[in-house]
């Protein structure tokens, strides 16, 4: 179902992949959520007026302190329930171009860059899992 075509009480957010080469190996962004430290990819609401590839790149900047572009086709969707609401999520692949230190939410956060292998090892929930093994796909086409 297109997301514009969604029942209201349907939340979309969108979920960065964030990822980069460093030294020759692939890397993924993780970062932990504010309440229980958990380990995840920054994802957040789909502000009116603002695309999918938009509010992933917002959310990446707010939530991790990254800056990139966003590459390819959607990794996949899921369902999530939060605040009352039911909400769409789809994930996006993230090119990360760079980072800084200081970003409006790294007093409520940790980041850490780490191989597949970690990234799957370190995700609390089964779904960023999925999108995971997508954004491998992709980006061994790549």
């Amino acid at each position: 179902m297109s997301g514009d075509l969604l029942p209201p009480e349907i939340v979309r957010q969108a979920c960065a992949i964030p990822f980069r080469r460093h030294e020759g190996r692939l890397e993924f962004c993780l970062i932990t959520s504010m309440n229980r430290g958990r380990w995840g990819f920054p994802k957040g609401l789909i502000d009116p007026g603002h695309t999918l590839e938009e509010a992933a790149a917002i959310e990446s900047w707010e939530e991790a302190g990254l800056r990139g572009r966003v590459i390819g086709s959607p990794l996949g969707s899921y369902d999530d329930f939060k605040w009352g609401k039911m909400l769409l999520v789809t994930g996006v692949l993230l090119a990360v171009e760079s980072w800084t230190d200081d970003w409006p939410e790294s007093e409520q956060r940790k980041r850490m860059f780490c191989d597949a292998r970690e990234t799957g090892r370190r995700l609390a929930r089964a779904a960023q899992q999925r999108l995971l093994a997508e954004a491998l796909l992709q980006l061994d086409g790549a």
